[in-house]
């Protein structure tokens, strides 16, 4: 005799329905741009019965769109941490944040033309998220001047270029350059860039 499922309690359910409403918003976005996510359109592409289902997890669009990038940044993190990590010293930690990065744009074209597009109509980011990314990403430099393996520069301005870089990669990479190619470009010219 099968054993009769558990339901989930009230918890879980509520954040598998946030979960399964912030994936359909990432695919509406990107199948249909800013103006094209409407709580209609994201009720119809996820199945529920009502839109009324969003605005109960979701108090604004503002909101929900902060969600999605919080995601995206989270499946990042998640992806190039542990590699970066695993890397030696700073010089090969930034080339492995850069060829993680750029992996993760071209693996994952339908969560980044989803927070294209809430860039691009200047949508609210989660409080903090893009300035503690960047605090992370200067740190590493830091690290690399201290250790003796960059030269003096400031490393937040470095920091907020690498990160302007890749933003601006991520559109060719969607159509179609090869990540390879586009990731080694980037680690020479930083490596170039810092190097003492």
């Amino acid at each position: 005799m099968m054993p009769t499922p558990v339901p989930l309690d009230r918890a879980h359910a509520t954040q598998a329905r946030r979960e399964q409403i912030v994936q359909a918003t990432i695919e509406v976005l990107a199948e249909r741009g800013y103006t094209g996510t409407t709580f209609d359109a994201i009720c119809g592409h996820a199945g529920l019965s009502s839109k009324r289902l969003i605005s109960y997890h979701f108090a604004s669009k503002d909101e929900l769109l902060a969600d999605v990038v919080a995601k995206v940044l989270t499946d990042a993190a998640a992806y190039m941490h542990p590699r970066i990590v695993a890397a030696g010293g700073p010089r090969e930690k930034l080339a492995t944040y850069i060829r993680s990065n750029v992996e993760f744009i071209a693996a994952n074209p339908v969560q980044i033309r989803a927070v294209q597009q809430i860039a691009f109509n200047s949508a609210p980011a989660p409080d903090g998220s893009d300035d503690m990314a960047l605090a992370l990403l200067a740190e590493l430099f830091e690290q690399g001047r201290r250790a003796g393996e960059f030269r003096d520069f400031d490393a937040r301005l470095m920091a907020m270029s690498l990160r302007a870089t890749i933003d601006t990669v991520a559109a060719r990479l969607l159509a179609g350059l090869d990540a390879t190619v586009a990731a080694e470009e980037l680690v020479t010219t930083f490596d170039l860039a810092t190097r003492r």
